[in-house]
């Protein structure tokens, strides 16, 4: 099964706890940098939902092509943003009809999916920011500089690294996204067992190992290009957030 990569899924693994992390971390930062600002929650809320809007915009519209493309009636669609439970910000919704776990687990699922179409895309035929991760993952230190220097030389670089970074950060599905993915995981993870099971293993390997591997590795550099952004754009927030906590004399708890 050596064919399969599970090199890969342990990159993945290793990825997907900072990456979450990183994400709420440095929204957070933002966020009270706007309140600080501004000192009004809703006007803060308008310019966090701007910031985030071509994400915003990404995760809402999957949600609705993919609904519609499974048959699954949609209803109201908004990317304005409301307060939820818990003191969260909702940026956006698209209502849809109940259906199955299957479909309702694709639709949840279809943020992540076009996200990650976008940033493969751009991150590797506009940015070519594999070439970073590649020097990264083998340890090339000396190598690294050079290479940044060629993706920040590329036109356009400041929007790509925008977008990238708006979309990155909203493309994880939300609580409700995910509230059809246990029973599919489960599903999936017993058909796995069966093929264990019944020999098939050595066959798939030797069949399917390069496509699966293929695609892992594309995740793996979706998902190291994420946490890149994430960690490149934290310091420098967190900074200015304190900066103008101290002259404000304010603190955002």
């Amino acid at each position: 099964m050596s064919n399969v990569g599970w090199s890969d899924l342990l990159y993945l693994f290793l990825l997907l706890i900072p990456l979450l992390f990183l994400q709420r971390f440095l929204q957070h930062e933002i966020q009270a940098i706007f309140l600080l600002l501004t000192h009004q929650p809703e006007m803060s809320m308008a310019l966090f939902s701007l910031l985030f809007l071509p994400g915003v915009f990404l995760h809402e519209i999957s949600h609705f092509i993919m609904a519609n493309v499974l048959g699954v009636r949609t209803g109201r669609f908004s990317l304005i943003p409301r307060k939820v439970g818990g003191g969260r910000i909702q940026l956006g919704y698209v209502e849809t009809a109940p259906t199955d776990f299957v479909r309702d687990a694709l639709i949840g699922a279809a943020p992540l999916i076009a996200g990650g179409i976008f940033i493969a895309y751009v991150g590797i035929n506009s940015l070519e920011l594999n070439k970073l991760w590649d020097s990264i993952s083998r340890g090339s230190a000396n190598t690294i500089l050079p290479v940044i220097q060629s993706i920040v030389a590329v036109p356009d670089f400041w929007l790509w690294f925008y977008l990238i970074f708006t979309i990155s950060s909203t493309m994880m599905p939300s609580s409700s996204d995910r509230r059809a993915w246990l029973p599919l995981i489960l599903i999936i993870t017993m058909l796995a067992g069966l093929v264990l099971l019944f020999g098939a293993g050595p066959w798939v390997s030797s069949h399917l190992g390069s496509i699966i591997r293929s695609a892992l590795d594309t995740i793996v550099i979706i998902f190291g290009t994420t946490v890149l952004i994430h960690l490149t754009l934290l310091p420098p927030t967190l900074l200015l957030r304190k900066l103008i906590s101290r002259i404000s004399g304010y603190q955002v708890v």
